[in-house]
């Protein structure tokens, strides 16, 4: 079990990693559009991207949808690099609680995604949205692995004995 457990330290500490940038260059676009923040070539590729794949909720996000990016600028980019260190190094049981409050936010805001990419009429939208089955399904493959990977940590932070030791304090 901790040869497990020690895989995927290194896969939640890969994803963590990979978060910063991805936030930082990516997911707060919709956020700051017209700030003037970014420059051509990143805005170009979230054009890209959202055109590419028909992800509108990135050129035209609705109001829960921001709501999703405001919680990731300001709950989750923080507590990325602490995450990252605490699974290079292994073994850090002080990340277990700040963990599952992570991964049950993130689980229950992915998911609403998920039904919106699957189920939303996006004939409406200013930006076209996936129509067919393979749109939706290409586009969900995008976002998956942002439930996918936090149920792992949630996980592995409720059943991994590594993390779900008590430790017993020594009597005076």
């Amino acid at each position: 079990m901790a040869a497990v457990t020690g895989f995927l330290e290194w896969v939640f500490a890969l994803y963590f990693l990979a978060h910063i940038p991805i936030t930082l260059i990516i997911d707060l676009q919709p956020l700051l559009h017209g700030a003037g923040i970014y420059p051509q070539s990143l805005t170009g590729l979230l054009k890209w991207y959202a055109v590419t794949f028909k992800d509108s909720m990135m050129l035209e996000p609705p109001p829960w949808f921001k709501s999703f990016i405001c919680c990731e600028a300001a709950l989750q980019l923080p507590f990325f690099p602490f995450a990252a260190y605490a699974f290079l190094k292994g073994g850090c049981k002080w990340i277990r609680t700040p963990a599952l409050i992570y991964s049950s936010h993130v689980a229950t805001t992915v998911f609403p995604i998920l039904a919106h990419i699957l189920f939303e009429d996006f004939s409406a939208a200013k930006h076209q949205g996936p129509e067919t089955v393979q749109e939706r399904l290409t586009l969900l493959s995008f976002y998956a692995p942002y439930l996918l990977i936090p149920v792992l940590l949630l996980l592995t932070m409720l059943f991994s004995p590594q993390y779900n030791q008590v430790e017993k304090r020594k009597k005076k």
